[in-house]
Parts: structure tokens; sequence; C-alpha cells
């Protein structure tokens, strides 16, 4: 993807805050930079939705939570009710992480069921799934098998990772998850995209979305090299 403005960049950006002991200033803090940058959305623990909705009410920015969050191991129908939860609450956006062990079980047909259920879930608002493989964990085949799994469940995204795994986004990874999507769904990039040019990286490689914490530093970068000082 070519980025030709600062404004472009901002609007690839998930602009996320997943620590636990966040607080609701924290949040508040966050949504504050997403209206200033234009990001395409913020990304909060389920406890945090309903804060960040009202923060962002009439901005067009989106509000995007986490599923099974950190570890993908709440079982299929604990993380439909997450979905239904956050929903109530305003939610649109959600990164759900499939079952691993099932992955390194070779279950592939609880994999399946798990999106199917989750997607239909999401689906049923108009929200967007976006399927965290926690690639860093996984060999190649492994994410060849979950990416196609996931995109045959209902996947609007493949996502790379948590960011709470041992490693985060590579553009090995990107790339990978793009050669499987081809045009049928997008690609996320996540974990440890700390700097513009990382940024910029992972956007060429494939990814149509960035998720990260560091999202003013790369964008006051981003400004800096296209010599604005204001949108």
């Amino acid at each position: 993807m070519a980025i030709c403005s600062p404004q472009a960049l901002a609007k690839c950006i998930d602009h996320t805050l997943l620590r636990p002991e966040a607080s609701a200033d924290d949040i508040r803090r966050l949504c504050a930079e997403a209206r200033a940058y234009g990001f395409a959305s913020v990304c909060v623990q389920p406890v945090r939705v309903a804060l960040a909705v009202q923060e962002l009410e009439n901005t067009g920015i989106a509000v995007g939570t986490v599923i099974g969050f950190p570890h993908g191991a709440s079982g299929t129908a604990v993380k439909v009710y997450e979905v239904e939860r956050a929903q109530e609450k305003g939610a649109s956006e959600f990164d759900m992480v499939i079952d691993l062990g099932a992955v390194q079980d070779g279950d592939w047909q609880l994999v399946a069921t798990e999106v199917q259920q989750v997607a239909k879930r999401v689906h049923a608002t108009g929200g967007v799934l976006k399927v965290i493989l926690e690639c860093a964990l996984l060999n190649a085949d492994q994410k060849r098998h979950a990416a196609e799994v996931a995109l045959e469940g209902g996947a609007d995204y493949l996502k790379t990772s948590t960011g709470f795994a041992s490693g985060g986004a590579t553009i090995e990874d990107v790339r990978l998850l793009r050669q499987v999507a081809g045009e049928r769904c997008k690609v996320k990039a996540a974990g440890g995209i700390r700097t513009w040019r990382a940024a910029l990286a992972m956007l060429e490689a494939g990814a149509d979305r960035i998720g990260c914490s560091a999202s003013v530093m790369i964008m006051e970068e981003a400004l800096q090299a296209f010599d604005q000082t204001a949108y």
C-alpha cells in the first residue's frame, strides 16, 4: 500500500491501549489522540468500550475491542458472549485470538467452528472481525492453514499478533498473510511497530491496517518527514 501523506497513514492505524492497568483517564487520552490525528479506530479492553464510544461519539472513528485475549483459550461460547456484550456497548471492530492450543493439536475443525460462530455474531450487526493468528507461536504451515481456516470462516482481516507473545509483526509474516488472503480479506500487522519507517514497511509488505500503541510517535515522525506541523 502506497502512503502519500501523514493523513493517509493515520487512516491505516488502530490506536491501541490494551495494558491491563490502563485507567479511565488513559482511555480518554487515547481517544483525544485519535480525534487529533484522525486514526481509523481505537482498540481497547472490553471493559473500556463504553467509555471509548462515549468519547468518540460523532467522530467517525471506530471503537474496537479484543476477544479471547490474549491467549485465545476462553472457548467458543465465551468468545461469542464477549462479542455480544461489546456490541451492546457500541464496539464495531473485534480482534479475536484463535484457539492456539487447537492449532497445535491440529484440530482445525474446532478452529473453523470457532471462527464461523464468532464471525456470524460479529457480522449480525455489521461489525468487522480481525482474527489474530499469533504468528510468533506458529510454524509456516500452521500460519498458512490457520489463515485459510480463518478466511473460510468469515474473517475480514488476518492479524499477525496480540503484542503479548514472544514476538510481534514481521515483514515475512505480513507477506505470507497477504499471499494467502489475496483479495479475499485484509491484513492487520500488530506488535512491536514503533516507528514511521516500520509502519510503512508493514504497509508496503501488504498490511492494510497497523495496530500500535506508539501511534502518536509514529505520526510525529511522519509529519516531520513530510515537513508538516499540523493537519
